[in-house]
């Protein structure tokens, strides 16, 4: 679907399933989610961003090595479908890469070509994005991919408790160019 450089961003396939679950449910990478969860929570996820793309024709992607084919992970854009929340319509841009695979840029350049696919398939004023206070490499990404904080978007995860802390969402958004 989208190929940059190194990867390749495309939907998502039932296989996926046991595959990112086995990626993405380790105490490091689920650190700012509130610890690891069973499969049927992250099969869950994917059958919602199987829908989305089948709705809209976009979600936050399955990242792939393209010498290789490994998944490395999760990044695109996805309506943000919070209801009750400042965001329930917001394109989100959103990732989430395989530790064995942080420090080599490869959510920066997947955010950087989803952004770009954006701009170019959607008519979409903005993209935010979203993550907890205390996730300084998510939201340092946010800034470098021109992101500014918005404040007043804020709000608490409907899928967290009131009080706990992985629930309070900051917000970042970047505006469509002129």
């Amino acid at each position: 679907m989208i190929a940059t450089e190194r990867l390749l961003l495309r939907p998502w396939r039932e296989a996926d399933k046991p595959v990112f679950h086995a990626l993405a449910n380790t105490p490091a990478m689920m650190a700012h989610f509130g610890g690891p969860v069973p499969q049927a929570k992250h099969d869950a996820i994917i059958d919602r961003m199987m829908a989305q793309q089948e709705r809209h024709g976009h979600c936050m992607w399955v990242v792939e090595l393209l010498g290789t084919g490994e998944m490395a992970g999760v990044c695109g854009v996805r309506i943000g479908g919070h209801p009750d929340t400042p965001v329930p319509e917001e394109l989100e841009i959103g990732w989430r890469i395989g530790e064995k695979f942080w420090g080599q840029g490869i959510a920066r350049e997947a955010a950087e070509a989803s952004i770009a696919w954006s701009w170019a398939n959607t008519d979409r004023p903005r993209i935010a994005a979203w993550t907890v206070i205390g996730n300084r490499r998510s939201w340092g990404l946010m800034e470098r991919l021109g992101m500014h904080r918005r404040a007043d978007l804020d709000f608490r995860h409907p899928d967290y408790a009131p009080g706990d802390p992985f629930g309070a969402m900051i917000v970042y958004a970047i505006d469509r160019p002129a």
